[in-house]
Parts: C-alpha cells; sequence; structure tokens
C-alpha cells in the first residue's frame, strides 16, 4: 500500500543497464543535495551485468554505490524482466517508500514499476512519452506500458505530452522537464577525456587524430540478421576508405559479427574495434568526431547537443526532436541512404541543428522541485 508521512519522502531510484546510468547521476546528485525533503536510495537491478564497466560508470559520474544490488544477470526479455520483479518485491516491502523512480526504457523500468504499482506505491517515470510506434522494438513496449501505470511522468520533449494525451493519460501528471542526459553531458563535458589521448590508446588506429568517425551497433535489429549485419558492415567497410571509424563494440556485437564470418571484413577496413568505453572516454571521442554512425537513442541525443552531425542506423527513432531540431538523420540500414547521408556531412559539415528547449542541464532541479511539490500536496491530502 502507499506510504505517505511527514518527514523526507522515501524514494527508491532504479537503475538497471548502462543507458540508465547517465539519466540517474544527476537526479542522485540533486536529491542528496535536500535531504530533509527526499531520502533516495539507489538500486541497481544488475541488468547490466559487466560489473567492470558499471564500475567505470559509476565512478566517473560520481554516482553513490547503490544501496541495493539485485544480480540478476543476462536471460531472455521474459526471464529478465520476471527476475527483477521477483527479486524487487521483498525489497520494496522492507523499504515501504513513498515513490519507486524509473529511466528510460529497459527492462528494469518496467519490471520495477509493475511491482510498485500493484502494490499501490507511486511509480515516477523520467523520460516518458517517447514514441517510436514500432511495436517490434521491446523498449516501445516498455516505455507505452511504464506510462500507463505512472503516476508522474517527466518528459524531454514536448512531442511527449501530446503522445502521452493521445493515450489518455491526465495531463495534471505529466511535467515538461528538459532531459536529464543532457545534464550528465554538460556537467561532464569539461571533464572528458580529450580524444587525441584515447585515440593514442588504440594501437591499431591509422588515422588522423583531427578527422576520424565514431560507430555504435548494438540493436537486434542491426546485429541479429546476419543479411542485415552483412549489408551494414559492408558499406560502413566502404565508408572508412574516406574516414577512419572508431567502434567501441558491444560484446554481443561482436559474437554476432564472428558468427556471420564478417570479422576478414573489418580486419581489411579502417574500422578500429575497441572494447566499450567509458562514458568520458565516449564523449571526448563523440565532442570531436567528424560525424557519428549509430542505433543508438541517447547518442542521437548528445550529438544534437554536441552540434555533432548523426547518422542513424535505424528506420526509425523515439527521439523525433533530434531529427526536427537537432542534427540527426535518420538512414535505416539502405546503403545508398548511408552514403548519401555520409557524403554530405563529409562534403558540407552535414546537418547543422538547435540546442531544443530545456536541454540546458537544469532537468534534474525541475524533476525534484515537482516531485517535493507533489509529495506535499500528497501529505496534505492524506
Amino acid at each position: 500500500m502507499t506510504t505517505v508521512s511527514d518527514g523526507p519522502l522515501r524514494v527508491l531510484c532504479i537503475v538497471g543497464a548502462r543507458p540508465n546510468f547517465m539519466k540517474i547521476a544527476p537526479l542522485m546528485r540533486v536529491f542528496r543535495s535536500m535531504p530533509e525533503r527526499v531520502t533516495a536510495m539507489l538500486v541497481h537491478t544488475g541488468q547490466h551485468y559487466d560489473e567492470a564497466m558499471k564500475d567505470a560508470f559509476f565512478r566517473q559520474l560520481k554516482i553513490p554505490e547503490p544501496d541495493i544490488d539485485l544480480g540478476v544477470g543476462s536471460g531472455t526479455h521474459a526471464q529478465q524482466t520476471a527476475e527483477i520483479m521477483r527479486r524487487f518485491e521483498p525489497v520494496v516491502d522492507e523499504a515501504a517508500p513513498g515513490a519507486v523512480l524509473v529511466v528510460g526504457d529497459v527492462n528494469s523500468t518496467i519490471a520495477c514499476a509493475l511491482v510498485a504499482s500493484k502494490k499501490g506505491i507511486p511509480v515516477i517515470h523520467v523520460e516518458a512519452g517517447l514514441r517510436s510506434w514500432d511495436r517490434k522494438m521491446p523498449e516501445e513496449i516498455n516505455r507505452v506500458l511504464t506510462d500507463q501505470i505512472s503516476d508522474l511522468l517527466f518528459t524531454t520533449e514536448p512531442d511527449g505530452a501530446a503522445n502521452l494525451q493521445r493515450e489518455g493519460v491526465a495531463t495534471e501528471r505529466v511535467h515538461f522537464v528538459g532531459n536529464v542526459m543532457i545534464d550528465t553531458l554538460l556537467a561532464n563535458r569539461e571533464r572528458a577525456v580529450p580524444a587525441e589521448t584515447s585515440l593514442a590508446a588504440i594501437a591499431d588506429f591509422d588515422g588522423d587524430v583531427s578527422s576520424f568517425g565514431l560507430l555504435t551497433m548494438h540493436r537486434p535489429s542491426n546485429v541479429d540478421d546476419p543479411v542485415v549485419l552483412r549489408r551494414l558492415v559492408e558499406t560502413l567497410t566502404d565508408l572508412s576508405q574516406r574516414l577512419p571509424l572508431i567502434f567501441p563494440i558491444h560484446p554481443r556485437t561482436r559474437a554476432r559479427i564472428i558468427d556471420a564470418g564478417l570479422d576478414q571484413v573489418l580486419a581489411n577496413s579502417r574500422i578500429t574495434l575497441t572494447e566499450p568505453l567509458g562514458y568520458l572516454e565516449l564523449l571526448g571521442l563523440m565532442s570531436k568526431a567528424r560525424l557519428v554512425l549509430t542505433d543508438s537513442g541517447g547518442l542521437q541525443e548528445e550529438t544534437t547537443a554536441l552540434g555533432i552531425p548523426c547518422i542513424t542506423l535505424r528506420e526509425n527513432t523515439e527521439r523525433p526532436i533530434t531529427v526536427d531540431r537537432g542534427t540527426n538523420t535518420i538512414v535505416g540500414t539502405d546503403p545508398a541512404k548511408i552514403r548519401a547521408c555520409f557524403d554530405d556531412a563529409m562534403d558540407t559539415g552535414g546537418k547543422s541543428g538547435r540546442i531544443p528547449e530545456l536541454w540546458d542541464g537544469k532537468a534534474a532541479q525541475r524533476i525534484a522541485e515537482v516531485l517535493v511539490t507533489w509529495a506535499g500536496d500528497r501529505a496534505r491530502v492524506a
């Protein structure tokens, strides 16, 4: 049942996978600056099970060590979601929080939101209202369902409120606050590892430190289908002859490339593979790249904030503001479209954009202010 008290609002803040880390960092910082109003406990589900990478992100982003680590690990979507729910329920029972705060759209997001909602505990969703309109994406299912059971929904762009209204979410539950990902970017831009430092540490990089592209690719739609993967790898190999590409490769993507027999294709390219990078290393490279090729949602936002041309290797995006106002272009996996966009970026400098409204580094503060007012209103009613 819902817990309402006269003391600080007790909030369980959930992280589970790498994209969550950048979103939770500014929230934990703001919450811990106001202990008389908010008591925040950090729960790491362990959905992202690379302990070394988790530790690097927590250290670099100055995220406090989790109060609780559920240690769930890998599995299918159903297995992972169910195991998170099973392990999170007793945590909720013991902590008796006034609210559960989830970020983004990973399995941990929907799993913990479901547990809280079924127990009558308010759910707060940060990064609500984003839609790709592609129900084949597991993340889209997580977004839609989490928004439907959330009590407070914080959006990153104006379209988010329109999407939620269309789906019947009451407008008084929705608050446009800006983008916590950009809070993290702006707070850490001066701390980023210089691109020159990172490139110097990559033994087989043979390009110019002033002229390179950044590549990331991990989505199942791109890497699980051998035909699509081959088409992308061969196209990117061709592009790398004009601009060397740095490719921090996800272990799963590396395995799929080897399974498809494409490792030799990459070996003969100017694509340099690296292990996954920490946030500050990736931010430094992204800031100096001539362009970014990616299927990541977060990088679409970060490149828009940095003014770096972004070529998105997907058929759609849940972040349309990066296309409408930012530096992002959606090209899918069509080699002709990828080449045309790449050539334009190389020849003209690429798409120019502007930073969207409220992407100013203060989103977490706005969220905290709304949350405190909301908690006060609930306490008075109770």
